[in-house]
């Protein structure tokens, strides 16, 4: 029987927030150039999506497309910086994966799954970049 003492506990809490963390800054990453590519064939062409229904949040395509770009750049950028370890961009990617989620719960009309499927990550990069130790550094 292999006893588990409160450091080999912390250890192991540690390794996985630091993991998390990693993986955020990954999904950051990942997120944002998709955020900058939806931008960009928004900001193209107008009928890349298609509008289910009415709601109360309309913006054109191509407002829709510089929203995208220039927060998609702001995550990914954000992103590389978790995974460097910087301690500035674990803060501004909370902020940032909580705008995240909100453009994307205003986006829903136009590529529901996906919004739903961003608002859910936004959700796991918030609680990843909160929960690893101040003193911890992504690998």
């Amino acid at each position: 029987m292999v006893q588990h003492t409160a450091s080999t506990t912390h250890a192991r809490q540690t390794a996985w927030a630091t993991g998390g963390m990693a993986f955020a800054g990954v999904l950051m990453m990942v997120g944002g150039i998709i955020g900058v590519l939806n931008g960009i064939a928004g900001i193209a062409t107008n009928n890349v999506y298609v509008r289910v229904g009415n709601y109360v949040y309309q913006f054109s395509l191509a407002t829709w497309g510089w929203i995208h770009l220039i927060v998609g750049a702001l995550v990914a950028i954000t992103g590389w910086g978790v995974l460097q370890g910087l301690e500035w961009a674990r803060w501004v990617g909370v902020g940032l994966a909580a705008l995240y989620m909100i453009l994307y719960f205003m986006f829903l009309p136009y590529a529901p799954i996906w919004s739903i499927i961003a608002i859910a990550i936004g959700g796991f990069v918030i609680w990843s970049l909160v929960t690893v130790p101040r003193t911890e550094r992504a690998p």
